[in-house]
C-alpha cells in the first residue's frame, strides 16, 4: 500500500494542508494519506494549542474523507518530533507499506538539515508541494536527496497557521480559511483568543 504521511504542527490545520494532501494523493496515486500532528517540531516553537486540541481538530477535519486518516504517534510519544524516528517506528509496524512524506516547498529546501536525512531518504520518498513565493529548486539540493523528492503542483494558497493565529488574536475571522470542522472546533473551544461559543 502506498501511504502518504502529512506531518505538521497543524496549529491550526487549514485548507492549504488539505489541498496539499489531496494534491499529493492524486498526483502519485497514494491509497491513503495519514495526517500526523507533531508534538514539538524541531524547526518551530512549541505550538499554541495543545497536542490534544490539535489532534482533535485534525480528526474532525479528515473524518469525512475516505482516504484520509490520522496518526497520534508523535503526540503520544511526546518530546521533540523527529521524522526519522517516526518513520522507523512506522516501517517496523507496517512493513508492507511504501511511505511518502508530504512537505511544503519551504521544507524541501530545508531537507539537508533534517535529523538523519541520509538514512531517511533510503527509507522513503518525499513529495514536495508548491507554496506561494517559495520556488521548488531541486538543483539546490544534494543529489542523494534530490533524487528522492517528487514534485506536485497545486493551486497556490497564501495561508499559514501563523497568519491564522494572528487574525484570530486580532478578532478577525478565519472562516473559509480552515475546514468547517476546524472552524467549529475553534469557535467552541475559544482557541487563539477567540471568544468561545456554545454549539447551537
Amino acid at each position: 500500500m502506498k501511504v502518504g504521511i502529512m506531518g505538521g504542527t497543524f496549529d491550526p490545520l487549514h485548507i492549504g494542508h488539505m489541498m496539499a494532501a489531496e494534491t499529493a494523493r492524486e498526483s502519485y496515486a497514494l491509497e491513503e494519506v495519514w495526517f500526523m500532528p507533531s508534538h514539538i517540531p524541531p524547526h518551530k516553537h512549541e505550538a499554541g494549542a495543545s497536542g490534544e486540541e490539535r489532534l482533535a481538530m485534525v480528526e474532525d477535519a479528515v473524518r469525512d474523507h475516505d482516504a484520509f486518516g490520522i496518526l497520534d504517534l508523535e503526540i503520544a510519544r511526546g518530546g521533540v518530533s523527529y521524522t526519522f524516528e517516526t518513520i522507523t517506528i512506522l516501517q517496523e509496524k507496517y512493513p508492507q507499506h511504501e511511505f511518502f512524506f508530504i512537505v511544503g516547498a519551504d521544507m524541501v529546501q530545508y531537507l539537508p538539515k533534517w535529523h538523519g536525512i541520509e538514512e531517511l531518504v533510503r527509507r522513503l520518498t518525499f513529495i514536495g508541494v508548491g507554496r506561494p513565493g517559495t520556488p521548488l529548486d531541486l538543483g539546490a539540493l544534494p543529489g542523494f536527496i534530490a533524487e528522492k523528492v517528487l514534485l506536485a503542483d497545486m493551486p497556490l494558497v497564501d495561508i499559514s497557521s501563523t497568519m491564522l493565529r494572528a487574525r484570530a488574536a486580532e478578532g478577525k475571522s478565519i472562516r473559509y480559511m480552515v475546514p468547517d470542522a476546524v472552524y467549529d472546533y475553534v469557535q467552541r473551544s475559544g482557541l487563539y483568543g477567540i471568544q468561545p461559543r456554545s454549539a447551537d
